[in-house]
C-alpha cells in the first residue's frame, strides 16, 4: 500500500483545499492529513476560525481522507514520515524547496495550487463585505 502524507491549517475549507487533498489521494492508496493544532497555529502567529478539533472532523468526512492527525511543531514530519511509513509527502507549491530535506525519507511533490481561491482571500472578502 503506497501512503501519502500532508498538513495544513485547512480553516475555513474550500474547493482549492479539496482539489489539493483529490489530487493528493490520487498519489497512493492511503492518505494521510496533519492538522496544525491550535496551540501549533499559537506558535505560527496564526488563529483559526474554526477549533482543531472541529477541523478534524470537517476533514475526517472527505472521502479522499483516510487518516487525520494533529500537527503539533514543524519538526515532527520525519517522525510521522517514519511512523506511518509515508512514501509520498506532498505539499502545495506555495511552499516550493521548504521540504526537499525529507526527500532523504521518502518522495517530496509540490502541487500546484488552485487559482483564484486561498483561506486568505476569503478572510479579505468577508472583511470587506462586512466593512463595505
Amino acid at each position: 500500500m503506497k501512503k501519502v502524507l500532508t498538513y495544513g491549517t485547512y480553516d475555513l475549507l474550500h474547493w482549492g483545499h479539496i482539489n489539493l487533498l483529490k489530487r493528493a489521494s490520487e498519489l497512493g492508496d492511503y492518505l494521510i492529513v496533519g492538522v496544525s493544532t491550535d496551540e501549533f497555529n499559537k506558535l505560527k502567529n496564526k488563529k483559526s476560525y474554526h477549533s482543531y478539533e472541529d477541523r478534524k472532523m470537517i476533514l475526517e468526512a472527505i472521502r479522499y481522507v483516510d487518516k487525520v492527525i494533529p500537527e503539533e511543531n514543524w519538526e515532527q514530519k520525519i517522525e510521522d514520515i517514519k511512523k506511518y511509513e509515508i512514501d509520498t509527502f506532498v505539499m502545495g507549491d506555495d511552499w516550493k524547496g521548504k521540504f526537499d530535506y525529507l526527500s532523504e525519507y521518502c518522495d517530496v511533490i509540490y502541487l500546484p495550487r488552485t487559482i483564484g481561491i486561498s483561506t486568505t482571500k476569503i478572510k479579505k472578502d468577508l472583511y470587506s463585505l462586512k466593512n463595505g
